[in-house]
């Protein structure tokens, strides 16, 4: 198990790079994390969900996605309120503090996930979530040492030095936990080391030495990070946006509070030429963008109200009139329409607004969530991707689709003047054809003949060869057994 001295230390990357190093030794290898706490996550093929950062961990061992693989997932709604996904399915609604009681329970899923998982493995990677350092929680804990303690599992301890202080970080999670989960703990690495290694001999020998803890290794800095899906908000919230460049094609993206499924942009972000700007909050929607994107939500009604309290929606209206091109994804579909309802409280407190009014929709949440993998067709090309949503969407703009589902389902709506169009389709700028053609609207001339699926292949592979030189992967593989 890979726990963190604190959350964005690089836990999920490890994991995902070592899936694929001991899947490339030829071992069955199956990545789980007890509990996430996401609005990024993946649709399995038995229609569950699961955090992305498993879905790419998953990808990297090269077998199907299980929701076993992520038995526990929280997708926060409110400040202090997250939806529960078990299993793969949505159990309820709960308060922070409601959760604590709930979690006995979910022990209990999590520890039958485990051994499902484990009957057809040969390893099992662990990660852990946020930092085993929060012992106020620990009585009831099911992500770190509680999960550890009841599966029986050896730990190992990533900090990380790009943030400074990682000595601290280490010897200081040692020094906080109880002795019992101390135990636990076989060693520990050090993650995202910039420059000379050597300069750092004296600091992993005296995290040895003030911890008792071995080293499995010093991994520097991977610069093919940016080319994997992120799965945490906080990696949007440390984005920084470069200058913009003359013949650059710019999708500006408002950065809202509930914002879910953002690995959505990452296709576009690759492609040479394009740049994606994530708007954070006090800053206007930049007028030379050339495209305005709504992104999935987990609170419509909420991200919509913040839209009006940033000022976007008026920004976002001007960007429409100068003639610039608005897309809605899932919740900014919905976003876009005339009005949104909530009226049982699906996502939140129950009510209704006006939408943006750029699309003739009008949206009702119900009970009900669609999950499924689906193909389609869209501007002459093919597409793949999932759906991921709770809600009804109906009017006279849904008669002019965006895509066209293999099973005959039309999908999305497109205004009358051709340039507002969105979906409920996550993922469909993974296609290349597709993606290529919808660019090439905004712009012409060929865009990179490159596929992104293929990068990211390429980038897991990079990710484990980097892995195997600079950690003792046969020391982790001994400890495992």
């Amino acid at each position: 198990m890979l726990q963190g001295t604190g959350s964005d230390v690089g836990k999920s990357l490890l994991v995902a790079g070592l899936c694929r190093a001991f899947t490339n030794r030829g071992l069955k290898v199956r990545p789980f994390k007890p509990q996430n706490m996401s609005n990024n996550a993946a649709v399995t093929a038995d229609g569950g969900e699961i955090g992305r950062a498993q879905a790419l961990q998953a990808r990297a061992a090269k077998v199907p996605l299980s929701v076993h693989m992520n038995p526990v997932l929280l997708k926060p709604q409110t400040d202090i309120g997250a939806q529960v996904v078990v299993q793969g399915k949505v159990e309820g609604n709960a308060k922070a503090r409601d959760y604590m009681t709930w979690k006995p329970k979910l022990l209990e899923r999590v520890l039958e996930s485990f051994e499902l998982l484990s009957e057809d493995a040969d390893l099992i990677l662990v990660e852990g979530a946020g930092s085993p350092t929060e012992v106020n929680l620990r009585a009831a804990d099911i992500a770190n040492m509680g999960f550890a303690e009841a599966a029986e599992v050896p730990g190992v301890l990533i900090g990380d030095i790009d943030r400074g202080g990682v000595i601290a970080q280490i010897v200081g999670t040692c020094a906080v936990i109880s002795e019992s989960d101390r135990e636990r703990l076989a060693g520990f690495i050090v993650n995202k080391f910039r420059g000379d290694p050597t300069l750092f001999d004296d600091g992993m020998k005296i995290i040895e030495e003030r911890t008792g803890l071995r080293t499995f290794g010093l991994v520097p800095y991977f610069d093919q990070a940016h080319k994997l899906p992120k799965e945490d908000a906080m990696a949007l919230d440390l984005s920084e946006s470069a200058d913009a460049a003359g013949d650059e094609i710019l999708i500006a993206v408002p950065r809202l509070p509930r914002i879910s499924n953002f690995d959505d942009l990452d296709p576009l972000a690759s492609e040479p030429g394009v740049r994606v700007e994530i708007v954070p909050s006090g800053t206007p929607l930049p007028a030379e963008a050339d495209v305005v994107m709504l992104t999935g939500s987990k609170a419509t009604l909420a991200d919509l109200a913040a839209m009006r309290a940033e000022g976007w929606d008026i920004d976002l209206l001007a960007h429409h009139r100068r003639g610039g091109l608005v897309v809605g994804l899932c919740g900014g579909y919905q976003m876009l329409g005339r009005t949104v309802a909530d009226p049982d409280g699906i996502e939140g407190d129950s009510g209704a607004a006006d939408g943006l009014g750029l699309l003739d929709v009008e949206t009702v949440m119900t009970a009900d969530k669609s999950l499924r993998e689906v193909m389609g067709t869209s501007l002459g090309a093919a597409v793949t991707g999932y759906e991921m949503h709770i809600g009804e969407t109906s009017g006279a703009d849904t008669a002019r689709p965006w895509l066209t589902l293999s099973d005959g389902r039309a999908d999305g709506a497109v205004s009358a003047d051709g340039r507002v169009m969105a979906t409920y389709l996550h993922g469909l700028f993974s296609s290349d054809d597709f993606r290529r053609a919808f660019l090439s609207q905004l712009r012409g001339g060929q865009f990179a003949a490159t596929s992104y699926e293929a990068g990211v292949e390429d980038a897991l592979d990079a990710l484990a060869a980097h892995l195997e030189r600079h950690l003792d992967l046969d020391g982790l593989l001994a400890l495992a057994r």
